[in-house]
């Protein structure tokens, strides 16, 4: 399916797998709304994507219900929605040492976020349109410390089932990363990043990690497939194998 001349909107997409996947919208022609809660981050990615024409910013908490109706309000119709927000800063905890606050903002952006933009942006979207959620192999292979992250992605995949049953023809999907190098690894791992990264390299069948590009690969197949829905699709290198 081509997305030429077709509107799309993604929260998260100042950053990560969501600013990897505006670059490859822009360049196939769509129209693209890239939606997140900071300016400076928006600014910056629009910076990265060279100004496109093409591209328009939008502020918003995807986890406030009124800041989600008025991003559709705004953007007016729209032909896909992709999200791949999330707020997990201090959520990978012990159980001992989690606070409440910080799994609430996990909540908020990785089940009520999905669970708003969907319930705002379904009216907007045609027959053939598409919602794509980013879950995670935390869902599947959990950490110590990864309680919640892996509880709101498992939550998750069940919402996208539920919805794709729900709003037909409209199809539902998420796609499951593993371990990917994005700026989130600052939150989860602070100075061990680039130590952690490696060794999982190391530990994975296709002997890297993930790159932005490849999950925003796979969301772009889910965009435009249109016998897709209600699916998880993992793209992770093997993890859950190892």
């Amino acid at each position: 399916m081509s997305v030429e001349g077709q509107n799309v909107i993604i929260a998260g997409g100042s950053s990560g797998m969501g600013l990897a996947l505006a670059g490859h919208l822009l360049d196939e022609g769509a129209s693209v709304t890239i939606a997140g809660r900071g300016q400076e981050k928006l600014a910056a990615a629009c910076l990265h994507l060279g100004d496109h024409p093409k591209l328009r910013t939008h502020v918003v908490d995807i986890g406030r219900e009124e800041e989600v109706a008025a991003l559709f309000r705004e953007c007016g119709p729209v032909d896909h929605i992709v999200s791949t927000a999330a707020e997990i800063e201090g959520a990978y905890q012990l159980l001992s040492s989690l606070e409440l606050a910080a799994a609430e903002k996990v909540v908020q952006s990785k089940f009520y976020g999905p669970l708003l933009l969907a319930k705002y942006g379904a009216s907007r979207l045609p027959p053939s349109g598409s919602i794509t959620y980013t879950s995670g192999i935390a869902a599947y292979r959990p950490l110590a410390r990864g309680s919640v992250v892996a509880a709101v992605n498992a939550a998750l995949e069940g919402l996208v089932r539920a919805l794709a049953v729900e709003l037909a023809p409209i199809r539902v999907n998420a796609i499951s990363p593993g371990w990917v190098d994005t700026p989130i690894w600052s939150f989860v791992a602070g100075d061990a990043k680039q130590t952690r990264l490696d060794a999982m390299a190391q530990r994975l069948p296709v002997g890297r990690v993930g790159q932005p590009e490849d999950i925003a690969d796979a969301i772009r197949f889910l965009i435009g497939n249109g016998f897709t829905t209600g699916t998880t699709l993992h793209v992770e290198g093997g993890h859950r194998l190892v």
